[in-house]
């Protein structure tokens, strides 16, 4: 038996399955809500359930709590409507028109930029090219049935190849494959476009870019996007690593400063070493953001990287700060064998 899911404040309006989650059912209709993980641990797709009821699927408490369900909210990645239902839920814009497909590709070349960080080039077959927004992820399949998901660090425009950023996780089966095994020419396929991770290309806000460690991926893609589309918004990228040698990119990062007029970049380092000799920033890289702004009320957050990192943006930037919630984007990296492994 279907369902009835209505979208407000947009009107929007489709059918839901029998045990089929509000995402799943609103992506078969054509709309795109945001979402990162998919399985109810990051919170991206929270919203409010105006009439009827869900099923809230099983999902991180920190994600949504029994408070969050008492004012109505539920995450939409995994709730299920037990009948018709209306919803309050910010949409994305620019994303629905783009179907995430599954495909082949090639191992172009795999470069180690940094001990733990592996970039993966990978070759679509000839004629083929995916479309997606600067900043979205694809879905490794692997032969087991379970996905692996990356964020593709190449622009839109330069996609003869999608370039992942890939950390090695202690224990985690397809790092260790990338580190120890993978060669290329290898084949793998994948599905994507998928997130809603993307540069809201209708706002002239100023921008906070802030990734942790290979949270970099997206937000490199999002900046050679503005490069190439010559936009002009003003942008601070704060990049936060435990030592200099976690910043794999660095000239990348900083010679950005000198393409684009209004872009400063400012790294974070969290634990040097006495040999690293760094004379930059230290702490954590929110932390910074915070120092250097007493209000973000005019702005827009990009933020990526592990969990932790950008909760603690997040909080911070719109508690603390005036930042509002809608201007504040995300896509966070989980670091386990069933989540969302890194950028």
């Amino acid at each position: 038996m279907s369902r009835q899911v209505t979208l407000q404040p947009s009107g929007h309006q489709f059918t839901a399955n029998e045990g089929e989650t509000i995402l799943d059912a609103a992506m078969r209709a054509g709309y795109n809500l945001p979402y990162s993980c998919r399985n109810g641990a990051c919170g991206s797709c929270k919203g409010n359930v105006l009439e009827g009821t869900v099923d809230y699927g099983n999902h991180s408490a920190n994600a949504l709590s029994e408070t969050d369900k008492a004012a109505g909210k539920a995450l939409f990645c995994c709730a299920v409507p037990q009948g018709d239902v209306t919803l309050e839920v910010r949409e994305v814009a620019g994303a629905k028109d783009i179907v995430a497909r599954t495909l082949p590709c090639r191992v172009q070349s795999i470069d180690k930029p940094a001990d733990d960080v592996a970039v993966l080039s990978l070759k679509l077959p000839t004629n083929e090219r995916l479309q997606f927004m600067a900043g979205q992820y694809i879905d490794i399949l692997m032969k087991d049935g379970k996905r692996r998901s990356f964020s593709l660090a190449n622009a839109p425009h330069d996609d003869e190849f999608l370039q992942l950023h890939i950390r090695h996780v202690a224990g985690g089966s397809f790092s260790d494959y990338v580190f120890n095994g993978m060669k290329e020419r290898e084949i793998m396929r994948f599905n994507g476009p998928h997130g809603s991770f993307f540069l809201r290309e209708d706002s002239d806000k100023p921008m906070i870019l802030l990734a942790s460690g290979t949270g970099f991926a997206p937000i490199k893609g999002i900046v050679e996007h503005m490069l190439h589309e010559q936009c002009d918004r003003p942008v601070v990228f704060y990049w936060g690593a435990r030592r200099p040698k976690d910043l794999y990119m660095f000239e990348l990062a900083a010679s950005w400063q000198t393409l684009h007029p209004n872009f400063s970049f400012i790294p974070v380092v969290s634990d040097a070493l006495p040999e690293d000799q760094w004379q930059g920033r230290t702490g954590f890289v929110h932390q910074a953001v915070l120092d250097d702004f007493a209000d973000l009320s005019g702005y827009q957050v990009y933020a990526c990287g592990a969990p932790i990192v950008v909760e603690a943006a997040h909080n911070a930037f719109t508690r603390e700060r005036g930042l509002p919630e809608d201007e504040f984007f995300s896509d966070a990296f989980f670091l386990s064998k069933d989540m969302k492994p890194n950028g």
